[in-house]
């Protein structure tokens, strides 16, 4: 697991775009965090390093968003972020077909997807939380943050160093 820390919104959009580098077509990575920690900040970030340019912002209602690649990346089509908050029920999160939608050319992003992290196989989950120490009001966006980074499966295992790497400068 990597422990980092990102010193403001910069910092958050410059890690999601350290890690958008290293994903592939097929990829989900699970946002989690309690509510304000990041997470569409850090989807925002991840858009950003694929030169999406509209804005990205939170599928609490619609449940996904799709963001077609201006130019697609190592098999990359299109980026989903999708929000599960609202599933009464893990049945309503086949019905999305996450797994169909990475599998197609995607990569997904699932904010709170740690609910459900069991039902996904190789995966990454960044796990978000502000910085108590951060003496900056606790609905702003540009706080510090603690961000653990951890991979699951054999795929995010062979990619690990290159991750560790890329990562370093915010490391805690």
């Amino acid at each position: 697991m990597l422990h980092l820390r990102a010193a403001s919104i910069n910092d958050t959009h410059a890690i999601a775009g350290a890690i958008a580098q290293l994903v592939r077509a097929g990829d989900i990575v699970v946002l989690a965090g309690e509510m304000g920690a990041g997470k569409t900040a850090f989807a925002q970030g991840f858009g950003t390093a694929f030169d999406i340019d509209e804005p990205i912002t939170s599928p609490t209602f619609t449940l996904v968003h799709s963001y077609d690649l201006p130019r697609p990346a190592r098999g990359i089509r299109t980026m989903h972020h999708a929000d599960v908050y609202r599933l009464e029920r893990t049945a309503e999160l086949a019905d999305l077909a996450l797994g169909e939608l990475a599998e197609f050319g995607g990569v997904v992003l699932v904010e709170w997807g740690d609910v459900v992290e069991g039902t996904f196989g190789d995966h990454l989950t960044v796990m978000l939380d502000q910085d108590p120490d951060d003496e900056a009001d606790e609905l702003a966006l540009d706080r510090a943050r603690f961000i653990e980074v951890a991979g699951t499966g054999a795929s995010w295992a062979g990619r690990w160093d290159r991750l560790k790497t890329s990562l370093e400068r915010f490391a805690c």
